[in-house]
């Protein structure tokens, strides 16, 4: 079962890919991972390490901070 954090992750990842009109193979391969890794975290499959939200974040053109800013 999923936390709340990681489905907000999941959703706050979800909705910033989109806007910067990126497809979850396309920031996965960006970021060096597997092609399915960001569809994994945004399915709540997968739960990231720091190390892979730095990289995500990075290509995102953001930090880790706004990255895990949520909305209340």
């Amino acid at each position: 079962m999923s936390s709340e954090i990681t489905r907000k992750l999941a959703s706050r990842l979800r909705n910033i890919r989109k806007e910067k009109n990126l497809t979850q193979e396309k920031l996965s391969l960006m970021c060096g991972f597997e092609k399915d890794y960001i569809y994994r975290i945004e399915n709540l499959k997968r739960s990231p390490r720091l190390e892979y939200l730095d990289k995500i974040a990075k290509n995102l053109n953001m930090t880790i901070a706004e990255l895990l800013t949520f909305d209340e």
